[in-house]
């Protein structure tokens, strides 16, 4: 296979798995912690685990500049969340 057809079939199932697994439950994180909740365990470790996998996904949106900006979009929303998780801990102290 050639790289272009891999980066198609990878990129097809990462969109994938965006849709149905991780975006759901980012957005059900952020109204977590919009609602002053602090972030438990599992949900610390779903986040550690998708900023890992971000990393891993760096040369891949480099060599497909039209996946820039949603991914930008993702990582404002694990920044807004950490960072809303971050004040409700503080705030619970």
């Amino acid at each position: 296979m050639t790289e272009p057809t891999m980066d198609a079939g990878i990129i097809s199932v990462l969109l994938d798995r965006l849709e149905k697994q991780r975006l759901p439950r980012i957005l059900a994180l952020k109204d977590k912690v919009d609602g002053g909740q602090p972030l438990g365990e599992f949900d610390i470790e779903f986040l550690e685990e998708v900023i890992k996998d971000t990393g891993k996904i760096e040369v891949l949106i480099e060599r497909h500049p039209e996946y820039k900006e949603l991914a930008a979009k993702i990582m404002g929303l694990y920044r807004e969340i950490t960072s809303k998780a971050l004040e409700n801990e503080k705030n619970s102290g």
